[in-house]
């Protein structure tokens, strides 16, 4: 079996990104399952009902997330309401949403955790013994069982690589938007990398506007609405190979396309001008 792990995915730029080049990729690496961390989907913060559609109509099957998932308001009600979006596990009870789930596809049942750090992020419950709790009975369902682990600090997501290996059978880093050149099997059978990357503007700063992300760290004043950047977009990602069966990784590749936007063509105001 062959998944198909997305990066973060970035505002407009990165949705026509993956619907651009995801068919193309699937049928070439001959994917079988596909998972996006779509946290920044909606204008490079949060997502709603409207942009994950966009991406399950070129094949996405689950969409993930992180720290970013509420900052629209409809997530509230579209977490408990479709079950292929996630939210990390590691939130406080009674929040809404699920963080795990399971599904089925070609006669092959796939698990997925969302998992969140800790170290420079803010005060979210134990990751680590969260991914207990839920292996408990996710593994009873499946063997197949891929973790998105939303953090910033590299030594935190290693540890957690180490910590589920051969417990799950791919650990993704996700959330500092730069993919990492370190993808392996791991002795136990589980694929890792620190961090699969994004989709979104080359020519950016994580993916915003490079002149205004600039501006931030020269005068210290925050920028509440900073926009996502323009230009030539990356799309990076992982494919990782798996037994179905037994759920061990067999292999993990890298990759990374690059492609073009057409800009949105100006809105056009009519009746009086209002000075």
């Amino acid at each position: 079996m062959r998944i198909l792990f997305i990066g973060d995915c970035i505002g407009r730029i990165g949705r026509e990104g993956v619907k651009s080049l995801l068919p193309k990729m699937v049928d070439f690496h001959k994917i079988d399952f596909v998972i996006v961390n779509g946290e920044n989907l909606a204008g490079g913060f949060g997502l709603t009902a409207e942009t994950a559609l966009e991406l399950y109509d070129v094949g996405v099957d689950v969409i993930t997330s992180g720290n970013h998932i509420w900052d629209k308001k409809v997530a509230l009600k579209l977490l408990d309401e479709d079950k292929r979006i996630l939210r990390p596990a590691n939130y406080p009870p009674g929040v809404p949403g699920r963080g795990v789930g399971v599904y089925h596809k070609n006669g092959i049942t796939i698990g997925v955790m969302n998992l969140i750090g800790r170290v420079f992020m803010d005060f979210y419950d134990d990751p680590f013994r969260c991914a207990d709790e839920h292996l408990k009975w996710l593994a009873s369902e499946t063997n197949l069982i891929f973790v998105d682990f939303h953090a910033e600090a590299t030594s935190e997501k290693q540890a957690m690589g180490y910590y589920l290996d051969g417990r799950v059978t791919a650990l993704m880093g996700t959330h500092t938007h730069v993919q990492t050149a370190d993808e392996r099997v791991l002795e136990g059978h589980t694929a890792y990398i620190t961090d699969v990357g994004m989709v979104g503007p080359l020519d950016s700063v994580i993916g915003l506007n490079k002149h205004e992300a600039m501006q931030r760290f020269f005068t210290r004043i925050p920028h509440r609405f900073m926009e996502v950047g323009k230009g030539e977009g990356v799309l990076s990602a992982v494919v990782v190979e798996a037994d179905a069966e037994s759920g061990r990784a067999k292999s993990i590749t890298r990759v990374q396309s690059k492609f073009n936007v057409k800009e949105e063509a100006p809105q056009q105001h009519h009746g009086k001008k209002r000075f």
